[in-house]
C-alpha cells in the first residue's frame, strides 16, 4: 500500500506540523497572543498523535489503516451513543452494534467483498436492529430511539469504513492498491477544516447557520474550500488525476466536509452539549475530528470506484 508518492505526502505532512509547532512557540513567546498560542499548541500536539498514529498504519499497510479505522469507529460510536442516549431497552440492541456489525463491516473490507460492504449496513444491520426493538415489546418513543441508532451506526461505522475501503481500490494505470486516495482524502478534508477555522477568525462576519453553528461563517466556507481546492491542485503529481480534476475533488470533499460537520453540529446543539467528547486535547472528542469525513469518505469513494478503478 505505501508507495514513493504516499511517503512524500506524508513528509509534507510532518513538515507542516513542524511549522505549526513552530509557529506556537512563537506566539507563546508574546504576551498578548498568549491564549492563541496555548490553542496551537493544544491542536498540535493532538495533531501529533493522529499523524503519529496515521503514518504508522499506512506503513502497515491496507490491515494497518483498516484496524486504525475500526478504532476510531469503536471511539466514535461510545461518544455518539453517550450523547444521544440509549435507553435500557435499547442496549442489547447497540451491543449487536459493537459485538457484530462494526467488525463484520472492517472485515469485510480486509476481505475486499465490495457486494456485502456496501450494503450490510444499510439493508441488513437496519433490518435486525430494528427487528431487535420491535422484539423489546417497547414502542415508548419508538421512532426516536431508531433513529438514534440507526444515525450511530451509519455515521460512526458504515460512513467512516469508506476511509479505509479507498486503500482496497486499484486505480486505473496502477498495478495494486495505493494509500494515495486515502491521504488524498484526509488531507483535503482535515486541512480545509484547518483552514475554514483560520479565514472564519481573521474575516469572518456573516454567519451560514448561526442557531447550528455561531462559529461558521460564509468567509471562513469560502476560504477553506478554496483552500482545499489549491492543496488538491497541489497533490495532483502524486495522484492519477490532472490539477483540475484534483482540484474539482477537492473542492467536492471540502464542502461534503463543511455540512457534515454542520450536521454533527446540529446533534450536539439538540442535546445540549459543546463536544462529543474530552479524548483530544484542543479538539473534543474523536466524533469532533472527523464529523467532516461522515458525508465526504462514502461520496469519495463511490466517485472514484466509479470512474477510476
Amino acid at each position: 500500500m505505501i508507495d514513493q508518492d504516499s511517503t512524500r505526502i506524508l513528509a509534507g505532512i510532518w513538515i507542516l506540523l513542524g511549522v505549526s509547532w513552530i509557529a506556537g512557540g512563537v506566539l507563546k513567546l508574546q504576551r498578548r497572543h498568549r491564549e492563541l498560542a496555548l490553542n496551537v499548541i493544544a491542536r498540535t500536539r493532538a495533531w501529533t498523535l493522529m499523524i503519529a498514529l496515521l503514518t504508522a498504519a499506512v506503513f502497515l499497510g491496507s490491515l494497518g489503516v483498516t484496524l486504525l479505522f475500526a478504532g476510531v469507529s469503536v471511539l466514535a460510536l461510545r461518544e455518539y451513543l453517550s450523547v444521544a442516549g440509549v435507553t435500557k431497552t435499547d442496549r442489547r440492541a447497540a451491543v449487536w452494534i459493537f459485538a457484530l456489525f462494526l467488525p463484520l463491516q472492517y472485515a469485510l473490507i480486509v476481505f475486499d467483498w465490495y457486494g456485502l460492504f456496501s450494503i450490510l449496513i444499510p439493508v441488513y444491520a437496519f433490518a435486525v436492529l430494528t427487528i431487535r426493538q420491535v422484539l423489546s415489546g417497547d414502542v415508548a418513543d419508538f421512532l426516536a430511539r431508531a433513529a438514534k441508532l440507526h444515525w450511530g451506526l451509519m455515521l460512526c461505522v458504515y460512513c467512516i469504513s469508506h476511509v479505509p475501503a479507498l486503500g482496497t481500490l486499484v486505480l486505473a494505470e496502477q498495478e495494486r492498491s495505493s494509500a494515495i486516495p486515502v491521504l488524498f482524502l484526509l488531507v483535503c478534508v482535515q486541512l480545509g477544516d484547518v483552514f475554514q477555522y483560520v479565514f472564519g477568525k481573521w474575516l469572518g462576519r456573516r454567519k451560514v447557520a448561526p442557531s447550528i453553528s455561531p462559529g461558521k461563517t460564509w468567509e471562513g466556507l469560502v476560504g477553506g474550500v478554496g483552500a482545499a481546492t489549491i492543496i488538491g491542485a497541489l497533490l495532483s503529481p502524486f495522484t492519477i488525476w490532472a490539477p483540475t480534476t484534483a482540484a474539482a475533488l477537492a473542492c467536492g470533499l471540502a464542502l461534503c466536509g463543511f455540512f457534515g460537520d454542520l450536521a454533527m453540529s446540529a446533534i450536539k446543539r439538540d442535546r445540549g452539549v459543546k463536544d462529543f467528547g474530552t479524548l483530544l486535547e484542543g479538539h473534543g472528542g474523536v466524533l469532533d475530528r472527523i464529523d467532516s469525513l461522515c458525508f465526504a469518505a462514502p461520496v469519495f469513494f463511490h466517485i472514484v470506484r466509479y470512474f477510476w478503478t
